[in-house]
């Protein structure tokens, strides 16, 4: 996605996601060559002319204002997080010439202080392009038991959670809610593709998930965006089986796309007693073996020692 064609492609997405009774027009059944609004209808939802709205959608004009912005927000019903991404789309398309590349990234030592203050609650700590730069060894153990644990101090083999869930096995047969996981995944690559349209690595993961998930590509193609917050799956954990884990993310304050994500369970379940035995047990080298043989290949990763 180039900077400057990002922009049209959401607003043209997202139109073609509303049928007139979405936004309270009448539909007179007449067939539409095009599912969704047509570009005169959402111009004139959003108070703006169409020609100005056909030049945005084809990357033509790059000076929407903030309060067109937020109007084509309304009319296409974009919710809080939806709408700064859009801001985003527009202040990339903006901008000539290219912007210092962000620099290298690592989990700090007060960062590394907190995730070890976890405990046996698994936390991980995760960064702009969903690499994830530290864990503790619940999260070791609960994440990816199938990788070396000391994978995340090695830049260049870095687990990354969006190539997990799309190329390794291990990930996949871990979230009994594969779909939610997976959508969940690609709108946050979404929201950071917006936020840092200049990241070069960002931008190579985000080709190389297109080009070898037929999945990814289709979910990518959606436009959809998520935030970082709180969500809830059913997973399936090779030593425990069943639980039913919240996933919460904290910002990390200073560093800057940096989160440290959580899973805890519900106070007197099973998840809960499963995640106990879980920090009881850890990951039998005859499973770590098992998993590592074959699995691991197709995320691009070596199997740890």
């Amino acid at each position: 996605m180039s900077k400057k064609t990002g922009l049209g492609e959401f607003l043209r997405m997202r139109r073609s996601q509303l049928r007139p009774a979405d936004v309270g027009l009448r539909d007179f059944g007449e067939r539409r060559r095009v599912p969704g609004l047509r570009r005169d209808e959402l111009a004139q939802l959003a108070g703006v002319g169409l020609s100005y709205y056909t030049r945005l959608e084809q990357g033509l004009s790059l000076n929407a204002s903030p309060e067109v912005l937020d109007a084509l927000a309304r009319a296409l019903g974009l919710d809080e997080v939806e709408r700064a991404h859009l801001h985003d789309l527009a202040r990339a398309s903006r901008r000539t010439g290219g912007r210092r590349r962000p620099p290298p990234e690592r989990a700090g030592d007060t960062t590394r202080q907190l995730l070890a203050a976890f405990g046996d609650t698994p936390a991980i700590v995760v960064g702009r392009r969903s690499d994830v730069l530290a864990w503790n060894r619940m999260g070791h153990t609960l994440f990816a038991g199938h990788l070396d644990p000391h994978i995340p101090d090695q830049p260049d083999r870095r687990p990354n959670t969006a190539r997990l869930v799309f190329l390794d096995a291990h990930t996949r047969d871990l979230y009994v809610d594969w779909p939610k996981k997976a959508r969940d995944v690609v709108g946050k690559l979404r929201l950071a593709a917006g936020q840092h349209p200049d990241d070069p690595r960002l931008a190579a993961l985000i080709g190389e998930l297109t080009m070898k998930s037929p999945e990814f590509a289709s979910m990518w193609s959606e436009h959809r965006v998520r935030k970082w917050d709180l969500a809830t799956y059913r997973m399936h954990h090779p030593v425990v089986g069943r639980m039913r884990l919240n996933l919460q993310t904290l910002n990390v304050p200073q560093e800057d796309g940096q989160r440290i994500v959580v899973a805890t369970a519900e106070a007197g379940t099973g998840s809960a007693a499963a995640l106990s035995l879980l920090a009881q047990a850890g990951i039998p080298s005859g499973v770590r073996s098992v998993r590592q043989t074959g699995r691991t290949e197709a995320a691009g990763m070596r199997p740890g020692p």
